[in-house]
């Protein structure tokens, strides 16, 4: 395993990798019968979180939701299982990935992937401020594919801000925006 320079020790892929597991309910449903997206979005934010705060060694909050892909519906008496683990790691930011799926409680089927998505998280001091993290060290080559992949949409995230501001500047400085 090659060591990823930092001041913290790195820690595999598997150290913090995570499922929960959850029964839907009548409560989780919508009025078309299938479970709210913002159920399913808080399971992942939960498991999410849970792999930041494992991976971390503490406290960690969401900085941003990507790419959360619905592919199929979720309804009443599915077990979801929403896996969780750590894809990439900066100073005090991790990006985890998340993978839904359920079991159909009526079906003899294995379980579908039915969402997906990716968090990036700020691993937080007592005072809320950023914290170092330990790097992700890549098990696998499953793993190495998932960090190369994280590493192009931060990226990306960070040109999309970095345009953001410079557009708002501009229309500032031109007094179109007040």
């Amino acid at each position: 395993m090659t060591e990823i320079p930092g001041d913290l020790p790195g820690k595999p892929t598997s150290a913090a990798r995570t499922t929960l597991s959850h029964i839907m309910t009548a409560n989780d449903t919508n009025l078309l019968g299938t479970v709210h997206g913002g159920v399913i979005m808080k399971l992942v934010d939960d498991a999410a979180g849970a792999v930041a705060g494992r991976h971390s060694g503490g406290p960690a909050v969401t900085a941003s939701m990507d790419e959360m892909a619905f592919l199929a519906p979720v309804r009443v008496g599915d077990l979801v299982h929403v896996r969780a683990q750590c894809n990439w790691t900066g100073r005090s930011s991790m990006e985890i990935g998340v993978r839904v799926l359920a079991e159909r409680w009526n079906e003899s089927t294995p379980p579908t992937q039915v969402g997906s998505a990716y968090l990036v998280f700020t691993a937080v001091d007592a005072e809320g401020k950023p914290r170092t993290v330990p790097p992700v060290l890549p098990e696998t080559e499953q793993d190495k594919r998932r960090y190369q992949e994280a590493q192009i949409r931060r990226t990306h995230r960070l040109a999309r801000r970095q345009a953001i501001k410079e557009l708002r500047e501009r229309r500032s400085a031109e007094g179109l925006d007040d």
